[in-house]
């Protein structure tokens, strides 16, 4: 598919529509949410073994929201962001609808454990959606695997490399789609950071979605701020994985950049966007 541009004033319509959910209060372990008429939320449920403290395995844990009675609907995993350094797990209140499925993931955090501690536990949480989502309503054939800055670096990780989820006997290419927003392409500034690399510095190694780019990997849908208001050249970065997923022969990529919107204020115009990629899908 060719490359698009969203018009800033047609974004600015849909972000009137949208809303995220709100952050968790200080001092409460859980993210609170609004709720959606028709939705009910199943929380903390622990996606490993919670026994090795030491590990920290009780961030490991996600939050469903589903419409009770539902099957086979479609479901979104959802990855937060935060530079792998921050951030909790989250369910956007704008994902809730047409009975779709919305899996908000937790992930322990850099410094406290390593960058393949945190992608095997993104790869983990997906393992578990797989094997359970059905229960909740989903579709197991129709997970779309998504997120924000880190969490769609982090979608792309599990997405792009099979060796990820091979570990847990599944395949990423059962996904129905990869929906990566704002994500890191090269090797995330995180991991540089640990290795002394400034973040102007920029690298491309085995931590990098680019290094694991091919043409047989589920539908994308990348989706971008502002060139000019994205964090240290993130829009070329996607750009140019757009590119390099045309030239591998991938059949179905498509690339969006939001006008008008940064990093952060990206995320409620890029929302309908997945919910209309889901349906075409």
């Amino acid at each position: 598919m060719k490359n698009q541009t969203f018009v800033a004033i047609v974004a600015a319509l849909i972000c009137c529509a949208c809303s995220m959910q709100q952050q968790a209060q200080a001092g409460n372990p859980e993210p609170v949410a609004k709720t959606v008429t028709g939705y009910e939320y199943a929380r903390g449920i622990p996606y490993r073994a919670q026994d090795d403290k030491e590990r920290g395995n009780e961030m490991c844990t996600l939050d469903v929201a589903y419409e009770p009675g539902s099957q086979d609907h479609p479901v979104v995993i959802w990855l937060h962001g935060g530079g792998l350094t921050a951030g909790r797990k989250e369910i956007p209140d704008a994902l809730l609808r047409d009975s779709v499925v919305v899996v908000g993931v937790d992930y322990r955090l850099s410094p406290n454990v390593t960058i393949d501690g945190i992608i095997d536990d993104a790869t983990a949480a997906v393992a578990w959606t797989m094997a359970n989502i059905e229960q909740y309503g989903g579709d197991p054939k129709r997970i779309f695997l998504s997120g924000h800055s880190a969490g769609g670096y982090l979608a792309m990780m599990v997405g792009f490399d099979k060796e990820h989820l091979a570990r847990y006997g599944y395949d990423p290419d059962s996904l129905a789609g990869i929906i990566p927003l704002s994500g890191q392409c090269i090797t995330h500034f995180e991991v540089r950071r640990s290795q002394g690399i400034q973040p102007l510095q920029p690298t491309i190694d085995t931590y990098a979605p680019l290094y694991h780019v091919r043409g047989d990997c589920p539908p994308i849908l990348i989706i971008s701020g502002d060139r000019n208001k994205e964090l240290y050249g993130r829009y070329e970065e996607q750009a140019y994985l757009w590119r390099l997923l045309q030239l591998c022969g991938h059949p179905d990529v498509t690339l969006y950049e939001l006008d008008g919107y940064d990093h952060g204020g990206m995320v409620a115009p890029a929302l309908p966007l997945i919910l209309q990629f889901i349906k075409t899908h």
